[in-house]
């Protein structure tokens, strides 16, 4: 800790604490730097502590702690007013309307002396000469929080009636309070209205828009905005994130998660603060913190998971179901406290209202990382539904619509007879319905099923159903071969195969049962395809090709209405376009994927089209046709539908936001990405391919400038970015590009520190383009941060590199800053004038040995703009020196420099034209500053001279119409500034 020796002191070390984090150290310090005040005998200083102490309390969790400095400052404020500067008066009244909030968020506080408050405000503000304005903005809350509507509008009323002074809030706080009531009186559109300005970035605070953000979340939702909503609560939620003292608009934050599907998020949200959960210093905030809570905990309980061990007070371990029950009846204690205060049931019933909340959407993806809790089962056919509802199970029923489903290939057939087969338990069945069952089960085993179509097999022999016995052997041989037996699988099929062929002659059996053999046999002659190791040996094809063929020959023609044949047609067709693609015969491949995708979709089975469509994309893409690349990933999505898996469609998803992104529509694909992030998550593939899809989601989001946004995925991503599953270069891109998004949002240092992560990473790369350019990011990011030391060791760093690589822009652009930087110091005058001449060298170096024009052209103007920094870093020196001679001596020099720039610059013609007539103003001031008053005004003539001239020219590219605007308005300036000197001189 500081010493406190004076005055300056104090007031150094409250400027460094009013810069540490929110919360009780930062509290705790003011109380110290208090203590520190009163022994310096100096009444402002302790009146300037006790501003200061009550500042930290109300950013903070202890807010109930102002109202003893306010009443001490009161005391002294009543005693000696004298003893306060303008500044601290101010202050002392502006404080006014913090008790007033505060009184009202502390149910011990009698209304009655809340009401005398206000009245005490309203009178001296009335002798300060202040507006109503405030007065009646504080009035308008107490009405509100206490629900007398028809007072609260009156004070309404008056509030926007009243001028606003300097004791009124803030143009962003105003505005949030206004919103806030409209959004309460059901007017959300109104409210949004109200709000744009603060959300658009023209009106801020130190609590806006962060709390416009949150309040604006609900409504945004209830109007249909559900993109906006997200795009606020990843904005928002950054900016609440690490203020202690937000804990409502933190709540709001949480309140959307359990909305909005997001109920695992919301969870991490809680984890993050459990001191939330009992802070007391202001129980209004902690009512709705504790409302959320609940409404979360019962949404969890009613999705199944009641038992889930969940973030709640310190202490003990916590299941959703507790925390409901233990939060409930905190928040309710609470809001009977300050109904019990009021005289009225108004808060209670909004606690009530708020964790009685339904969900106002389905599923919003937020493109964080959160996976969602599991969802309940698929529900069963409708037939399964019925009869359980009736209580007991109708096995016809059930029979019938488990036959309907798998005779037309419907999705869910096989839960259906699952169904069937526990509702057949203990029943009497014939061997025809313990077959299907059978048959069905094992199609649900997968590799694990052989034996279980075995014994289907035998129950359809028994049945009398040799065809359909024949097909069941033959998926089991299939199986076989889809665990790696093929050529036991070969063995296994081959008397299937003569059999059915041989009965099928006779009559024995229907066209379905023959197809299905074939079809079987011709899948686990493409197993051997499939499974090659290198190219697909000629008699492997040959032989695959084949029994497609020998398949199609016997079907095509012959389908009828029977969806099942018309399947096995379309599917030979897709075989065919494999091997087709294999031997190189891509176009004929891709027309007859083409066309089994449409026999899919013609037959009402688009569910079995998306495999086909996808590949059509692949080979498209391959075959560089964009547009049918696209068009077949849209129809995969549509035709797959509700009945795509989930790792299925976050692959087309992200497919489909690649091909986009390539046509330069990059918000589409920021939604396709955010589908993709959503469908990985679900899919339980959010540490592998979600976080993929996240890094391209952050950026599309960096593409659109949305950085906030970007900022929250990005930092989502790198929780499971790995070289090892994605490769050090989309750790690296992903570092880089929320490095780019933290300077945006003017976090300077934690851009530098990822940054630095990504030049360390780069750092091991044989090309050493990318280390060189993090590395000169990193030290600007250093440099933005204050951090001027560490700044200049990185430009250092990266001037090294840049030479290496014979980048002499890179070079010459490092030298520059880091002459900035010594400027900046107190003795690095020298080293600043030396830094920026040895990048006037090396510029003049590289155009000596530059070969062709275009290098010539981009070296002439980086040796311009060196000279031009070059006067303006000698200028602003010279604006530091005390001595006359010194002085004139450095304007002297910056204006060499800058008519060298301007020479330069004239050497380039028109295409130098904006930066050739900034450096001429810069000179023109010089002259004028030196005394030259005629060379200032000729310099003057010659910017509106280049602007005249180059209007002439119908191709002129002198700058946009403001640059241009702007030129001429300061060299008009400068022309009379000259003049008026000249007439002094005379």
């Amino acid at each position: 800790m500081t010493a406190i020796t004076d005055f300056d002191s104090l007031r150094r070390a409250m400027a460094e604490n009013g810069e540490q984090p929110e919360g009780p150290a930062r509290n705790a310090r003011a109380e110290l730097l208090l203590v520190e005040a009163e022994k310096l005998n100096i009444p402002l200083a302790v009146i300037e502590a006790l501003g200061h102490q009550l500042k930290v309390y109300n950013y903070s969790s202890e807010k109930d702690r102002m109202f003893v400095p306010f009443a001490r400052l009161l005391r002294m404020w009543d005693e000696r007013p004298e003893d306060f500067d303008a500044h601290e008066t101010h202050a002392l009244h502006w404080v006014f309307k913090w008790m007033s909030a505060g009184m009202l968020d502390q149910p011990h506080v009698p209304l009655a002396s809340v009401e005398k408050w206000l009245g005490e405000m309203e009178h001296r503000y009335r002798l300060a000469g202040h507006s109503e304005r405030a007065v009646r903005s504080a009035e308008f809350s107490v009405a509100a929080h206490v629900g007398d509507e028809e007072r609260a509008e009156r004070a309404f009323a008056a509030w926007l009636a009243a001028d606003r002074d300097s004791m009124a809030d803030c143009h962003a706080c105003e505005l949030h309070g206004q919103g806030w009531w409209r959004a309460e009186r059901g007017r959300d559109a109104e409210a949004l209205e109200l709000w744009a300005p603060v959300l658009e970035g023209a009106y801020t605070c130190a609590h806006e828009p962060h709390t416009v953000l949150a309040s604006s979340l609900l409504p945004l939702l209830r109007l249909g905005r559900p993109e906006e909503a997200r795009a606020h609560h990843l904005r928002g939620f950054r900016l609440v994130r690490a203020m202690e003292s937000m804990r409502g608009a933190y709540a709001d934050h949480v309140e959307f998660c359990a909305l909005t599907g997001n109920e695992a998020r919301a969870l991490e949200l809680l984890a993050e603060r459990p001191a939330y959960f009992t802070d007391e210093g202001q129980p209004r905030s902690r009512l709705d913190f504790l409302s959320v809570v609940v409404l979360l905990m019962e949404r969890l309980s009613a999705l199944g998971m009641g038992g889930r061990q969940v973030p709640g007070p310190a202490g003990r371990v916590w299941t959703a179901a507790d925390l409901a029950v233990h939060a409930r009846a905190q928040a309710l204690a609470l809001a009977a406290r300050f109904d019990e205060r009021n005289g009225t049931s108004h808060i209670g019933e909004r606690a009530r209202a708020r964790m009685a909340q339904g969900p106002l959407v389905e599923r919003l993806p937020l493109g964080v990382r959160a996976a969602r809790p599991p969802a309940p089962a698929v529900a069963p056919p409708a037939a399964a539904t019925a009869t359980a509802e009736a209580g007991a199970p109708d096995l016809p029923a059930l029979l019938a619509e488990a036959r309907r489903l798998s005779d037309t290939l419907r999705p869910h057939a096989v839960e259906a007879w699952a169904a069937v087969a526990m509702a057949a338990e203990g029943a009497e069945l014939d061997a025809r319905d313990r077959a299907e069952i059978a048959d069905h089960r094992a199609m649900g085993m997968g590799p694990e099923g052989a034996e279980t179509f075995e014994l289907a097999a035998g129950l359809y022999a028994e049945a009398g159903d040799l065809g359909e016995a024949l097909a069941a052997r033959t998926r089991a041989a299939y199986v076989r071969a889809l665990a790696g037996e093929i050529d036991e699988a070969l063995v296994a099929v081959a008397e299937p195969y003569d059999r059915v062929l041989a009965l099928y002659a006779e009559g024995g059996t229907q066209l379905r049962q023959a197809a299905g053999v074939l079809m079987g046999r011709a899948r686990i002659l493409m197993r051997r395809v499939h499974e090659a190791d290198g190219p697909v040996a000629e008699e492997v094809s040959t032989e695959a090709e084949a029994a497609v063929r020998e398949l199609l020959a016997l079907v095509e023609g012959r389908t009828g209405d029977d969806v099942r044949l018309v399947a096995r047609v379309a599917e030979g067709h897709a075989m065919l376009a494999e091997l087709a693609v294999r031997s190189g015969a891509v176009e004929a491949g891709t027309e007859l994927f083409a066309r089994a995708a449409g026999e899919f979709v013609g037959a009402g089975l688009p569910w079995f089209a998306v495999e086909y469509e996808a590949r059509l994309a692949a080979l498209a893409h391959h075959l560089g046709d964009m547009v049918e690349a696209e068009r077949a990933l849209r129809a995969a999505l549509e035709h797959g539908g509700r009945h795509l898996e989930p790792v299925g469609r976050a692959q087309l998803h992200l497919q489909l936001a690649e091909v986009v992104a390539g046509r330069g529509q990059a918000r589409e694909a920021a939604e396709h990405a955010l589908e993709a992030a959503h469908w990985a998550d679900e899919a339980g593939e959010g540490p592998a391919f979600g976080a993929w899809a996240r890094h391209q989601l952050g950026g599309f989001l960096v593409r659109l400038g949305r950085w906030a946004e970007a900022a929250e995925v990005l930092e989502s991503a790198l929780a499971d970015l790995t070289a090892q599953t994605h490769g050090d270069g989309a750790v690296v891109q992903t570092q880089w590009w929320l490095g780019d998004c933290l300077s945006e949002l003017g976090e300077h240092r934690a851009a530098a520190e990822r940054r630095l992560q990504a030049a360390e990473i780069a750092r091991h790369w044989p090309e050493q383009q990318d280390h060189a350019t993090l590395a000169h990011l990193a030290a600007e990011s250093l440099g933005q941060a204050g951090q001027h030391a560490d700044a200049d060791r990185a430009y250092a760093r990266a001037g090294e590199l840049w030479r290496s690589l014979g980048n002499v822009h890179g070079l010459v652009r490092s030298l520059r800053a880091r002459a900035w930087l010594a400027s900046r110091t107190e003795d690095g005058g020298d080293a600043a004038r030396q830094l920026m001449a040895d990048a006037v060298g090396e510029c003049a170096d590289a155009l000596e040995a530059a070969d062709d024009e275009e290098t010539r052209l981009r070296l002439v103007f980086e040796l311009g703009h060196t000279h031009r920094q070059f006067g303006d870093l000698l200028a602003r020196s010279a604006a530091g020196d005390a001595d006359d001679d010194a002085i004139r001596a450095a304007m002297a020099e910056a204006l060499s420099q800058m008519s060298q720039a301007v020479a330069v610059f004239v050497s380039l013609g028109a295409a130098a034209l904006p930066p050739r007539t900034g450096a001429e103003l810069a000179a023109g001031w010089l002259e004028a500053d030196l005394g030259r008053p005629s060379a200032a005004a000729a310099r003057a003539r010659a910017v509106l001279r280049a602007y005249a001239d180059a209007e002439t020219d119908p191709d002129f590219e002198g700058g946009d119409e403001e640059t241009v605007r702007a030129r001429r308005a300061e060299a008009e300036q400068l022309l009379q500034a000259a003049r008026e000197a000249a007439g002094e001189e005379r």
